[in-house]
């Protein structure tokens, strides 16, 4: 192939036949790309926050607003049957004195605290040792997770209505089965003694797929080579979930505690549906109280004291189970 001429170099003249090599041109490296100019980084920035401006302004509507409006109230005697001659701060501080010496408010703590600890751990428990059992590789234990996780997603209010149909002797089928066998069983929930530990039970019927659900997820991201290795030095069952699969999920179940803990100070639709907070105040927990004080005496400044302090529970005690786990976490390692 021939150069043009405008651009074929001279040649020194050779016997025929010679061959001359040309040497290869190095390309020059291409400049720097040009950094953005200021005034387009300031509009991009200010393009993202008219994005993100309104979903700040409406959350703020929705969280924020509510929030005052109840911190405001607490500090107010504030009562519907007289708004207008309650609602005054002469003495901001005077609902939370009252409930340090109001013996049914701190009641209704102790009977929140023995609901939430247990109830909490008992999910935790079963999901855990369900999650453990289903956790495989096969279509029959993929259907069985399914039908499982069917408590988790009903309706509140319609769990309740089962498990008020289960508690009932006249229309339970489970009395009626036990009655056949000659072991006759009292209501769970109009006894004083079981009252609290029925409404357990149905709380952690429904939620303990919850932690199921989390841990089968965390079970399947653990690698085989440990697992494999272990077992090649002797390991049994117990030392591989102690040793091995525990730390995997240690991180997970601590996630699965905080948000049954924080779900489980609104246990309102069993509570409501089963005992109504009965027998008496067996099953009155914090925010069933809160809202006896609020809806049905119309003491709503009362009420919105114990909705706060509730509040700050939740906060103390989340605080404090994400402080125990990144102990145990860091102590583990």
């Amino acid at each position: 192939m021939q150069m043009p001429p405008a651009l074929a170099p001279a040649l020194p003249a050779g016997e025929a036949g010679q061959h001359y090599y040309l040497p290869s041109r190095t390309l020059a490296p291409a400049p720097p790309a040009a950094a953005p100019a200021p005034g387009w980084q300031r509009q991009q920035r200010r393009a993202y926050g008219w994005g993100l401006y309104p979903a700040l302004i409406v959350l703020a509507l929705i969280t924020l607003a509510p929030l005052l409006t109840l911190v405001v109230v607490s500090l107010t005697p504030l009562s519907l049957t007289d708004p207008a001659g309650t609602f005054h701060f002469r003495d901001p501080l005077g609902n939370y004195r009252q409930l340090l010496n109001d013996p049914r408010f701190l009641h209704s703590l102790w009977v929140q605290l023995q609901l939430s600890s247990v109830g909490v751990t008992l999910q935790l428990l079963t999901g855990l040792g369900i999650a453990l059992l289903l956790h495989g590789r096969s279509p029959v234990l993929g259907a069985v997770r399914s039908l499982f996780l069917i408590p988790m997603v009903l309706p509140p209010i319609v769990v309740a209505l089962i498990w008020k149909i289960l508690y009932t002797p006249d229309i339970s089928p489970l009395h009626q089965a036990l009655e056949a066998l000659g072991w006759p069983l009292r209501s769970l929930i109009a006894n004083p003694d079981t009252a609290l530990w029925a409404v357990v039970a149905a709380d952690t019927w429904q939620w303990f797929p919850f932690t199921m659900l989390m841990v089968l997820a965390a079970l399947q991201m653990i690698p085989d080579d440990p697992l494999e290795a272990a077992r090649m030095d002797g390991a049994n069952r117990w030392q591989l979930f102690r040793f091995i699969v525990f730390p995997h999920i240690r991180a997970v179940l601590l996630v699965c505690a905080l948000f049954r803990l924080i779900d489980s100070f609104k246990a309102f639709p069993l509570l409501y549906v089963l005992t109504n907070g009965g027998p008496g105040t067996v099953t009155e927990v914090t925010n069933f109280y809160g809202f006896i004080q609020a809806f049905n005496f119309s003491f709503w400044g009362y009420g919105s004291a114990i909705a706060l302090v509730m509040l700050a529970g939740v906060f103390a005690l989340s605080a404090l189970v994400g402080r125990l786990g990144r102990d145990g976490g860091d102590d583990a390692r």
